[in-house]
């Protein structure tokens, strides 16, 4: 009896030792599971990742800065031209007071001034506080009142001797930085006598090109306290004109 158990023992002992033998070779041979992708995100194989070659090449990749054309690498801005704008016209000094001031200027096309070249010194220096008709639109137009003492040495004048005058933008705004080639008003303002005054004004082109330009000419009579009005027959009319201004590039500019 003691046999009988002994070999039944001996029998389980042998199963039990090979079910282990064989799990351990299954579970050797079996490839790890891959994990599955998060929920709403791609798994990472070919079909979603393009191969390193295929990525587009990035601006610093290219030697490129900002701004830059990809071919030629060279600025979007227009480069500046080299050359000036001469304003031109006569001039007759007006017997009397009242007369004689005015203001050469230029502005871009949005109506924003640029640069003054010249203003009458009377005016500049103070004289539109007590006469407040003297070149009003460019006092109003080039912020006059908030002006150093330095500013208004640096652009305005004594009263020029009658004849023909000339005034030069060498194509600056008021900070001396070189403006870009396109379309710009040129300007002059004459005080007639008292509220009675001229503006002339006109378009020069700044390109490659040289160009002359004639002025138009706007007269604006009005009377004040004590004198009448001018008219179209008054010889205060011959104080400016008429304006011409003349753009001519620098050689190789």
């Amino acid at each position: 009896m003691n046999n009988m158990n002994n070999r039944v023992f001996i029998l389980h002992f042998a199963m039990i030792i090979l079910l282990l033998t064989l799990c351990a070779c299954a579970h050797i041979n079996r490839s790890p599971e891959q994990p599955a992708a998060p929920s709403g995100t791609p798994a990472q194989n070919e079909a979603t990742t393009p191969p390193p070659d295929t990525q587009p090449a990035t601006q610093a990749q290219l030697g490129l800065s900002d701004g830059a054309q990809g071919v030629t690498g060279e600025s979007s801005a227009s480069a500046a031209i080299s050359g000036e704008v001469i304003i031109s016209f006569d001039y007759e000094r007006i017997p009397g007071s009242a007369s004689n001031q005015y203001a050469v200027w230029i502005e871009d096309m949005d109506g924003n001034l640029i640069k003054t070249l010249y203003a009458s010194q009377w005016t500049a220096r103070g004289g539109y506080r007590t006469r407040p008709d003297s070149i009003a639109l460019w006092v109003e137009k080039s912020n006059l009142a908030s002006m150093s003492d330095y500013e208004v040495d640096a652009i305005s004048g004594a009263t020029p001797s009658a004849g023909a005058q000339s005034y030069t933008w060498g194509l600056t705004d008021a900070n001396d930085n070189a403006v870009p080639p396109g379309e710009y008003r040129f300007f002059v303002e004459g005080t007639l006598r008292w509220k009675n005054y001229v503006l002339y004004s006109g378009i020069i082109t700044i390109s490659d090109t040289p160009m002359t330009a004639l002025a138009d000419a706007e007269f604006f009579y009005e009377a004040s306290d004590r004198y009448d009005a001018l008219t179209v027959e008054s010889p205060e009319n011959t104080m400016i004109g008429p304006v011409t201004a003349s753009f001519m590039p620098s050689a190789g500019g």
